[in-house]
């Protein structure tokens, strides 16, 4: 718990603004003229779980267990559609990309509001990416997932794209949670913005990019969008749900996302291969510290 808490106090040190700052008992934020907003914590959020389980243990295992059966199904539909001829391989790859996370981050408020529930929910993601790295070194053998989520077959790009894709949604689990608009917002454009950026720019993304020609207009400009829609979708979700405290207002929660969407898609068109699961949610951190109100704080202490 110490080790998680000074962790996740460092790591948001180093991407603060100026007037982030922290003392003995947590971080504290003042955006301009508002108050602390670590000084209320974030709205409990009750778990519909919650009155069949007498500790939050129970609640959060269950809720883990929940989690983590529906995204095997996800990835393993998936699986099951290429191996059957019903969805092209390349295409395949996306359709994993877009979903999991996304179905993952909806499963979020299943969980308790005991501190410890993130580490809980982490564990969904981190048996994931487990499974991705011993397919990719061999030790598992597992066609079906080889198939639907490599360009070429070859088991090893499990251990670049895919494997970069879990870890990030682990470490974001458990540093930001959902009482971080941040975190939510990252996540969200990782999957919808990416996801989409290579599924209509390989149909369609017949005029690449003069600076990087694996990418293309179309690709770039669906990056924007599902950037935006993604990640303002989720953020109105989870702020509806009163997971946020003080609330996003939703008029300056669109032009930040707008801004922080552009951001995202002006990364993902840099010249560089397999590191956009990596540099496209850092670049939404770090520019998205500065300018989404409570974006970095998490008061669940």
């Amino acid at each position: 718990m110490h080790i998680s808490r000074n962790f996740e106090k460092t790591f948001l040190r180093l991407l603060s603004p100026a007037n982030l700052t922290y003392d003995t008992m947590g971080p504290k934020v003042s955006w301009g003229a508002s108050a602390s907003a670590c000084e209320q914590r974030a709205d409990v959020v009750d778990s519909p779980l919650s009155p069949y389980f007498t500790s939050s243990t129970g609640v959060d295992i269950t809720a883990a267990s929940i989690a983590l059966f529906i995204c095997v199904a996800w990835l393993k539909s998936v699986d099951a559609a290429v191996y059957f001829n019903l969805l092209d391989m390349r295409l395949s790859r996306k359709m994993i990309h877009i979903g999991t996370g996304p179905i993952f981050l909806l499963t979020w408020n299943l969980f308790s509001d005991a501190p410890e529930a993130r580490y809980f929910a982490a564990v969904v993601p981190l048996l994931v990416t487990a499974q991705f790295f011993l397919i990719g070194v061999g030790v598992i053998n597992d066609p079906q997932a080889v198939a639907s989520m490599s360009r070429r077959g070859d088991p090893s790009e499990l251990l670049r794209g895919p494997l970069y894709y879990g870890i990030v949604f682990v470490v974001s689990t458990v540093v930001f949670w959902r009482s971080s608009p941040l975190g939510v917002l990252a996540l969200s454009v990782l999957c919808g913005g990416d996801g989409l950026a290579e599924v209509l720019g390989r149909k369609y993304g017949r005029v690449k990019l003069p600076w990087s020609r694996s990418k293309s207009y179309v690709g770039t400009a669906a990056m924007f969008l599902g950037s935006f829609l993604f990640g303002f979708g989720y953020l109105v979700y989870f702020n509806y749900l009163k997971n946020f405290n003080p609330e996003l207002s939703v008029g300056s929660t669109a032009l930040i996302v707008l801004l922080l969407s552009l951001a995202a898609a002006a990364v993902e068109a840099l010249p560089f291969q397999d590191v956009d699961n990596i540099t496209v949610p850092l670049a939404v951190i770090i520019l998205g510290n500065w300018l989404l109100p409570f974006g970095t704080v998490n008061c669940e202490y």
